[in-house]
């Protein structure tokens, strides 16, 4: 199960980032994280970036509405995504 947690106007899920994929992508879950594929390498915050694209994307959420909270420069994340509820995610997911 992975993670998630609602706070006011959104969730803060736990992400691990696996970089230098074939391409991007959500691959599941990975213990208690939502995994994500990213085809770029983990510098100068380009892999950050695509997380949230890829995130926005399968979400349906603007860009500007996902965060990264802590781990910007680890592979395990806490993300906040704005205008979405638990509910919403786990339907997605």
């Amino acid at each position: 199960m992975i993670n998630i947690r609602e706070v006011e106007g959104g969730v803060v899920v736990s992400v691990k980032v696996q970089p230098n994929a074939s391409r991007d992508r959500v691959v599941g879950e990975h213990g208690d994280q939502l995994k994500i594929a990213v085809t770029v390498a983990p510098e100068k915050g380009k892999a950050n970036k695509v997380v949230i694209k890829v995130l926005s994307r399968l979400l349906g959420v603007k860009s500007l509405d996902i965060e990264i909270l802590s781990g910007e420069t680890s592979r395990d994340k806490k993300v906040l995504i704005r205008n979405i509820s638990e509910e919403e995610f786990n339907r997605v997911i």
